[in-house]
């Protein structure tokens, strides 16, 4: 087991004898994020954070810290980790009451054996200087949603359908190290903004990443964790609503299954950020801390060539799909020359987003950086690929039970049968263009 202590205090004396890292939040030189300290103007304009929710942010760094620390390939299975954290909350009675749901929930999200243990602290100075800031601000404001904005398609198209029908909507976005993200948000940003004549106060970016103490040290880069540190950021914004909010997580339908095509995919690629068994645990734990907050995905029953297909605004779609960005390593284009960040267009996302496109518009123009799987390991993953589609066509078992390989599923399992179906031949016709 790993054991790791976090610190949120300065004045936070508290140690484990013989922990494997002590993590002071409040350091630069451990990590960086910057919540607290970025957009402060538009931070205040809602009301009081709760509790709870603050917590639940610190939780989740902490979460993603151990997430990028602790290294798989180190474990007797390569895999499977068991990780202790110490965080001190402000709501210790809550988070007890809720350890073992949130110890669950983080299990089924990353793979993991995780063991938490609260104490009991107070606000530090960044939270209580936000108070201030928000007893400042005079005018307040409370939109009607929130949606997370990530700059791929997915969330273009959720945004673009959200925003064609409401305007007041707070989007959230998260960047990390790497520079193959934070452009296409950026870009895709700029472009919300002047078609539909909205404020840049409604669009928040933030950042949290763990420093890499040196060179040496190695960092895990699976990081299945990302996701829930990534919605914390926009559940703590809604809890300064003061009312019932719905925060929009637009994926679809097929990859929040997280049903593996090929063995390969039940390794470092797999993600279950929007799987229906995730959504419920995170929605019962959002519940018993008391945050009125509403998570939904409009697209869990549609493939991503429907989401594409059935925008509400076809035509701005269209001229700027090729803007996102879907990649899974959008960055390693460096390697081989390339400047700026690009799709590989081997790797699963890649491929669900190609046939996608090519569902809904016969071609694709945009840029990828191994289009026909020229390049070390792309062929590979196509013939991985094929044999994943040649298995499921040949499959003898039930779709209703094949739905439900990384996870349990009890109501609407005709639909997610059919988005799984559906989903699956859109990638069968793609592939079968390629020989592999």
């Amino acid at each position: 087991m790993k054991e790791i202590v976090c610190r949120i205090h300065d004045d936070d004396k508290f140690l484990k004898e013989n922990a494997d890292f002590t993590v002071d939040m409040f350091s630069k030189e451990q990590y960086h994020y910057t919540f607290w300290d970025k957009n402060k103007r538009r931070l205040y304009q809602g009301g009081y954070f709760s509790k709870s929710a603050i917590d639940l942010l610190y939780i989740s760094l902490m979460v993603y810290y151990a997430d990028r620390r602790v290294i798989r390939k180190k474990e007797n299975d390569a895999w499977t980790r068991n990780i202790k954290l110490y965080i001190p909350v402000l709501e210790l009675e809550k988070w007890n009451e809720n350890k073992a749901l949130l110890e669950k929930m983080l299990s089924f999200l990353s793979g993991d054996i995780w063991n938490l243990e609260f104490r009991k602290r107070e606000l530090n100075s960044k939270e209580e200087r936000a108070i201030k800031g928000i007893e400042r601000k005079k005018k307040k404001h409370q939109p009607n949603a929130l949606c997370m904005l990530s700059g791929g398609l997915d969330s273009f198209i959720g945004a673009i359908d959200i925003i064609s029908e409401e305007k007041d909507i707070w989007f959230v976005g998260h960047y990390g190290g790497g520079k193959g993200v934070i452009q296409y948000q950026k870009n895709v940003i700029e472009k919300l903004i002047t078609q539909y004549k909205v404020s840049t106060e409604q669009f928040f970016n933030f950042y949290a990443s763990p420093v890499k103490p040196n060179k040496h040290v190695l960092m895990e880069d699976t990081t299945r964790t990302r996701s829930f540190m990534f919605f914390a950021h926009a559940i703590i914004l809604g809890s300064a609503i003061n009312k019932d909010i719905t925060l929009y997580i637009p994926e679809n339908g097929l990859i929040s299954l997280n049903i593996p095509l090929t063995n390969t995919r039940l390794g470092s690629s797999s993600t279950r950020t929007t799987h229906p068994y995730y959504m419920g645990l995170l929605q019962q734990l959002l519940i018993n801390i008391g945050l009125k907050i509403k998570l939904y995905n409009p697209y869990q029953f549609q493939t991503k060539g429907e989401m594409i297909s059935e925008c509400k605004d076809p035509g701005f779609l269209k001229a700027n799909i090729a803007q996102t960005m879907s990649c899974s390593h959008p960055d390693l284009g460096r390697y081989t020359g390339d400047a700026r960040p690009s799709h590989c267009g081997n790797c699963l996302p890649c491929i669900i987003r190609r046939a996608a496109i090519e569902y809904a518009y016969q071609n694709d123009d945009s840029k990828y950086r191994d289009k026909d799987f020229q390049r070390t390991g792309a062929s590979e993953n196509l013939r991985s690929f094929k044999l994943g589609i040649r298995d499921y066509i040949n499959s003898k078992i039930d779709i209703a039970l094949s739905v439900q390989i990384s996870g349990p599923i009890v109501d609407n399992i005709d639909n997610y049968s059919g988005v799984y179906d559906r989903g699956m031949n859109e990638l069968k016709s793609f592939l079968d263009k390629y020989n592999g």
